[in-house]
Formats: structure tokens, sequence, C-alpha cells
């Protein structure tokens, strides 16, 4: 924690969740919001829809891979440069999809896209660490949950209807303004919270022995696939939405809002319920909580797809509140993962995101396109990586402290 905290932010706590959260939530509303026009931009490019799957893969993989490498930028030269930079290149590669007139610029930038995204979500865990200690950091990581779940959850609403009346085009110009204006606030506001002395060197050899030895970490890596892994359980369901929504349940662009909004919906209940426990629950009894939720909503889903037709009066609730057991305990997990790295807790964030963006890019390039056609499959491959989760976190429990 930076000896210094206090004075490096005089606003008020929400205000500062609020603009952590604005850039955690990035790269999640940049996927949200073109979704709904995957049809509109397949006919207007020519592109199969293997090719408009690539485009989401490639913003994953390529989210995933700079995703190592922020975090170490930024134990090296101080977050606030390597938040400002990260802006800058992912408003000039979403202008680049803005103008893209094929499949295959548009694939290209949007991987451009998804390595720059990435700055915001791994730099702003660390900036939480780096201004507060253990339970104010939960509670500020819950806030900070709270406000990410209000972007995404308009994110398919504004998508759908710049898709049907100004075209897919518009959806990137809206972007680009969103770069610039968190440019232009971060660029006034974010104070560099990490102190000159916590600076590590970024020296291949140093680098390269750090990241060796957190990887070499039972208990890191087991803590960073315990909560990065489950959020796939719900996410699968957001990269498979044009055939869920629109094939199995009969739902126009514009009414995916009721997905999105149950869904972050959950989101926001379970990261508020999370703050609140801060300090007043013991750590591992609120990820137990969480997992009992999400394994009991993953069985519910798979017996109601066996035993009846796709409806959306009941195909929605079991996500939604699968959400919310992801956001109960997802904060506590994550302070776990950063705590095992003190000195690094930039390279820890970025392995951490690294490694859950790795899992998005495969669930959206793979197993997304195996199962998006049935709901049969879609509930047991959630169930399946819910699961990964879950047997990641028991094994947590059984190494010695």
């Amino acid at each position: 924690m930076n000896p210094n905290a206090q004075q490096l932010w005089r606003h008020p706590r929400w205000a500062l969740a609020m603009l952590l959260a604005c850039l955690g939530t990035l790269g999640p509303f940049s996927i949200d919001t073109y979704l709904p026009a995957f049809s509109g931009i397949a006919a207007s490019l020519g592109a199969t829809p293997a090719q408009m799957q690539q485009t989401l893969s490639a913003y994953l993989f390529g989210f995933a891979l700079m995703n190592l490498f922020h975090g170490a930028l930024s134990d090296s030269f101080g977050r606030r440069p390597v938040v400002l930079i990260g802006l800058a290149l992912f408003t000039l590669a979403t202008l680049g999809c803005a103008l893209s007139q094929t499949i295959a610029q548009l694939v290209f930038f949007r991987a451009l896209q998804g390595m720059s995204a990435g700055a915001g979500v791994v730099v702003s865990r660390a900036i939480i660490r780096d201004m507060c200690p253990p339970d104010e950091a939960q509670r500020l990581m819950s806030q900070v949950t709270i406000f990410f779940g209000v972007a995404p959850a308009i994110a398919p609403v504004l998508g759908g209807f710049l898709f049907v009346h100004l075209g897919w085009h518009s959806i990137f110009w809206l972007l680009v303004g969103v770069g610039v204006l968190l440019l232009g606030i971060n660029l006034r506001f974010l104070p560099e919270t990490l102190h000159v002395d916590d600076r590590q060197s970024f020296a291949p050899g140093p680098l390269l022995r750090a990241y060796a030895e957190l990887v070499r970490n039972p208990r890191f890596v087991l803590l960073v696939f315990a909560s990065g892994v489950p959020f796939n359980g719900m996410f699968l369901y957001v990269l498979s939405a044009p055939e869920w929504l629109g094939t199995h349940l009969g739902l126009g662009p514009t009414q995916f809002f009721w997905f999105f909004g149950l869904t972050i919906g959950g989101i926001m209940a379970g990261a508020f319920v999370s703050g609140r426990l801060a300090g007043r629950m013991p750590p591992k009894r609120q990820i137990r909580y969480g997992f009992s939720i999400m394994l009991l909503m993953s069985l519910l889903n798979v017996v109601l797809n066996l035993l009846f037709k796709p409806h959306v009066a009941w195909a929605l609730l079991p996500v939604g509140l699968f959400a919310f057991g992801w956001a109960l305990m997802v904060p506590v997990v994550t302070l776990m993962v950063l705590d095992l790295a003190p000195d690094r807790r930039g390279m820890a964030s970025s392995l951490q995101a690294c490694v859950g963006s790795a899992a998005n890019g495969l669930v959206a390039g793979v197993v997304a396109p195996l199962v998006m056609h049935s709901t049969v499959a879609l509930s047991l491959a959630s169930f399946g990586l819910m699961s990964v989760g879950m047997v990641a976190w028991l094994w947590v429990r059984r190494l010695p402290a």
C-alpha cells in the first residue's frame, strides 16, 4: 500500500470506484455493444458466422496476450502512463474498426482493440491495493464491480439502437467517443498510486524470474483459475447471445437488454453484498457461499434445459443468479491473488487477467461455436466451466497455509 494514499485522492471514494470501473468495463463494453449487430455486420461485409466469431476471439486473445505485460509495465513505469497510453491506443484501434471495409480489417483492428483495452482492467486492480488496506480494498473492489455492471447493462441497448437506426459502423464511432472521453477524464483525475520506492525493474532477467516464481506457486495458480474460469460459465451465454437469444429464445436485437440487464443486475447485487460483508464474514466462507450458488444454479440450468423447451420466462433467471454468486466471491479471491505478490501486484494482476482472458478467448473461439446451437450443450458447458473454478478453490483449501 502506498504510504501517501490518503493524499493521492481527495475526492469521495465512490468517485474513485467509478473512475476505476470505467477503466475495467471498457473491455466488456466493447464486446456487448456490437453483439446485437452480428448479423448486420456479417451481411455488410459478406462474412460467415465463423468469421464473425473470429472478431470476438481475436479481441479476447489480444486482450490475454498484452495482459501479460500491462501489469509488469505499471510496476516499472507507474500506473498512470500505462493507463493513458492504453486508452490512446484503444481509441486509435476503434477508429480502425469504424473505418473497416472487410472482415479481415475488422478482425485485425479488433485484435488491436483487445491488446490495448486490457490496460485499464489490469492496472485498476493494482491501484485499489495501492490505495487501500485489505477490508477497505474489498469494499472498494465491490463498489467497482457495482459500477462495472452499469455500462454492460446499457451496452447492448445502445448497440441495438445504433445498429437499427444508424448502421453497425456507428457502434464503433460511439466507442471512439468513449475512448476519447475516458482519456480526457483520466488525464485530468487519475493519480499515480505506485510509490517511487516500489518501482520494479523491467529488465528481462528479473522480470522472467518474477513471472516464473508466481507461476511455480500452486496457491497463486489455483486462485487465478478459481477467480477467472467460473466467469465463463455466464460469459459463454454472452458470447452465444446472438444465437441463444435470437434463435432459441426468439428475441430481437433491441430485446437483448432483458438478458444483459438481469445478468448485470446479478453482478451488481452480488458485488453489493460482498462489500457489505467485508470485515464481517471470513473470506473463505464468503467464497464458499459464492461457489455454492453457482453450483446450484448450474445444476438447475442443466435440468431445466433437459426437461423443457427453451423459453425466455425461465431461461434467463439461472444465468442471472449464477452471476450473483460469481460477484459475491470474486472480489475476495482477486485480493487474495494480489496479496500473494505484494511487491509485484501489477504483475499478479496481469497473470490473473491473462488466464481469465485466455479462457475467454478459448470459450469464444472454440467452445461457443461448438455448443451455441443447443441449449442443453450450452448449459452443460457452463456447468463444466464453473466446475473448473470450484475444483481449483477446493484444491487451494487443501494446500498447507
